[in-house]
């Protein structure tokens, strides 16, 4: 059984079909890709499965159970968790405290005003233990508005992190950044396929990025799948050479 099955979804607005009769299928432990041009519906179809549009059409499944009709908070509770392309951080906060607010969230504190000594010692050490594996330390408390665009986006997947999903979409998490910070967020992106049993599901306009990290790609035309397959199953497609790669003269 995949962790997460698109089943023939089709999503309209009024006369325009942003996604057509999409079906995809991704494995657990998998790190999923999906690519095309602007317009083809990548956005869209991340909106249809984390539950801020309901599809005209299809059903969506997450290890068999049906969630087309849940909300996205249910979703999360299921084990899904999702960046969007612009980078959602409270900036007046610190890195710590950014992390600490989905930290109990997770661990069902759900902002209680006050905590006893063993549960904030409890939330302390998973705030360090996130701070740690997404390389802010360093930031721990500086407001995360002071700090470049790839900490900043560092900090917003670990706050993803930090509810523990088993399968987390990320929405063009190298959007806007240089070479340097494009790097850095991709071995992030790495780290935490390799060393925390996640489930990736990315939208990347970088082909670099995405060819080298991702297991299988799903490439969207029109809001239909184009063509899906390993990097280099890609990358040989003269399908996605004319569509979205081009070719090289």
């Amino acid at each position: 059984m995949s962790l997460l099955d698109v089943k023939n979804v089709s999503q309209h607005f009024g006369s325009l079909v942003a996604v057509n009769n999409v079906t995809m299928a991704v494995e657990v432990g998998e790190l999923r890709a999906l690519i095309g041009p602007n317009g083809a519906g990548k956005t869209t179809l991340f909106n249809l499965i984390s539950g801020f549009f309901r599809p005209t059409a299809g059903r969506i499944l997450l290890s068999g159970q049906d969630i087309t009709g849940l909300a996205p908070h249910k979703r999360v509770g299921l084990g899904m968790a999702r960046t969007f392309q612009i980078t959602e951080i409270f900036p007046e906060l610190s890195v710590r405290q950014n992390l600490r607010i989905p930290v109990e969230l997770a661990m069902g504190m759900r902002l209680q005003p006050w905590l006893g000594r063993a549960d904030d010692a409890q939330v302390r050490e998973r705030v360090d233990e996130l701070m740690d594996l997404g390389g802010l330390t360093q930031h721990a408390d500086r407001m995360v508005g002071e700090l470049s665009h790839g900490d900043q986006r560092a900090t917003e997947i670990m706050m993803a992190l930090a509810l523990k999903p088993r399968i987390l979409l990320l929405d063009e998490p190298t959007a806007g950044m240089g070479s340097r910070e494009t790097y850095s967020t991709a071995m992030l992106i790495r780290k935490l396929h390799r060393t925390q049993a996640l489930t990736i599901v990315l939208v990347e306009h970088d082909m670099r990025v995405i060819f080298n990290l991702a297991d299988r790609i799903t490439v969207l035309a029109e809001g239909a799948v184009l063509e899906e397959g390993a990097p280099d199953e890609i990358a040989a497609s003269e399908r996605v050479q004319d569509a979205y790669l081009g070719r090289v003269a």
